[in-house]
């Protein structure tokens, strides 16, 4: 008999009753340490005070309207990531994979608008995951999630991740922009240096074709800047965020240039719930704290204490971890023995971790992370490693 919940997750044994900072809990009052943030969503923790009280505020006032009125904290919200990115206009939506089709739509109909409908196609790359919808399980490629869900959707040509001359053969007539993330997440927590994003900016400006990146998990300040791209010096034409805008509340957007955007008018796209103003609550009160002076720093600074304590684990576990990969706080260990074994080993020592592809387990803390928590979670991951190598003698 089929389960109440649709069976499509492998669940972790426990549920948790409430959470307060970097921890949960429980409801035996059993305490884990969170360095998985929902997958790199509670930006700020569970709980934060500032959230719980614009989410409370705004909840006792009106919660839906629909797009169809205007809605003020969406004008609020988008004028703050405007002033702060490279983006002139903005679209929300519900998720990282409403984002992305946005983008997907936009990049094409970019062309469209411009007499050359022909242009549709976006070159990505090997190991990106960029949703679940179709359009984004075929620009993400991976077999494991197409499998069974039919014709893979046309537009999308893959090329390895790190590969320039695959990527230079895929441009083409046809192709509309380059659709990449600055850091891969599911992938393996890879990075694409900043030498290669400008070289990225480069061919897109040279071929005539727009650069759309996917930071709904590397951005909102995961690497210590409001945007991984930053770190490069390039400004995209239009780039898909979510995860750690809303701090848990499901939220996303779509930033792009007014050239890039230029033809979605009015009836092109839309969004019952998009940018409701609950999320618009949420949203904005999280940029409060990350745009806060100090705070991105710390984002930094905590960022090189958690390198430095991995490093050191890698060197004191040789037979259990590979390599030590990321940026900021979104650091990830390849592992030698298979990552879900890692993953459960460090869930015995109640810290939470999550997996990745190329057997990497991932670390995302929430951003507000102490120099102690992260000396407490480089115990219990030294606790996991230990376990396993006693499991492997």
């Amino acid at each position: 008999m089929i389960a109440p919940v649709l069976p499509t997750y492998n669940r972790a044994p426990v549920a948790f009753d409430h959470g307060k900072g970097m921890r949960l809990y429980t409801e035996q009052g059993e305490e884990y340490l969170d360095f998985g943030a929902g997958v790199a969503v509670t930006s700020l923790g569970h709980a934060h005070p500032h959230l719980v009280e614009a989410l409370t505020e705004q909840a006792s006032k009106l919660w839906h309207t629909s797009n169809l009125y205007q809605i003020p904290g969406q004008e609020k919200l988008a004028r703050r990531l405007i002033d702060n990115t490279f983006a002139d206009t903005v679209f929300f939506t519900n998720s990282g994979a409403e984002a992305l089709e946005c983008s997907i739509k936009m990049a094409r109909k970019y062309h469209a608008a411009n007499g050359q409908p022909e242009r549709f196609r976006l070159v990505t790359f090997e190991g990106a995951f960029h949703g679940r919808t179709l359009a984004t399980i075929a620009a993400g490629g991976q077999a494991k999630y197409l499998e069974g869900f039919g014709p893979k959707v046309e537009g999308f040509d893959q090329v390895p991740f790190d590969d320039w001359a695959a990527l230079e053969a895929a441009i083409g007539p046809e192709t509309a922009g380059i659709l990449i993330e600055p850091v891969q997440g599911e992938g393996g927590l890879r990075p694409v240096s900043p030498s290669r994003m400008r070289k990225l900016r480069e061919t897109c400006d040279a071929n005539g074709i727009l650069l759309v990146l996917d930071e709904v998990q590397c951005g909102i300040g995961r690497t210590g800047k409001l945007f991984a791209h930053e770190w490069s010096g390039i400004t995209p034409d239009i780039m898909a965020i979510a995860k750690g805008i809303g701090g848990g509340f499901p939220m996303g957007a779509c930033l792009a240039t007014e050239r890039a955007a230029h033809g979605m008018t009015a009836g092109t796209h839309g969004s019952t719930f998009g940018g409701n103003p609950l999320a618009m609550a949420v949203g904005n009160a999280v940029l409060d704290v990350i745009l806060a002076d100090g705070f991105l720093e710390h984002v930094r600074k905590a960022g090189l204490v958690l390198k430095q304590r991995l490093a050191q684990l890698r060197d004191e576990h040789p037979a259990i971890i590979a390599e030590v990969r990321g940026e900021g706080l979104m650091m990830g260990l390849k592992c030698k023995v298979p990552n879900t074994e890692f993953a459960a080993a460090a869930f015995a020592e109640k810290l939470l971790v999550i997996g990745a592809g190329d057997n990497v387990v991932r670390l995302l803390p929430p951003l507000i992370v102490s120099d102690e928590d992260i000396s407490l979670a480089a115990e219990r991951l030294d606790k996991a490693c230990r376990a396993l190598e006693a499991k492997a003698s």
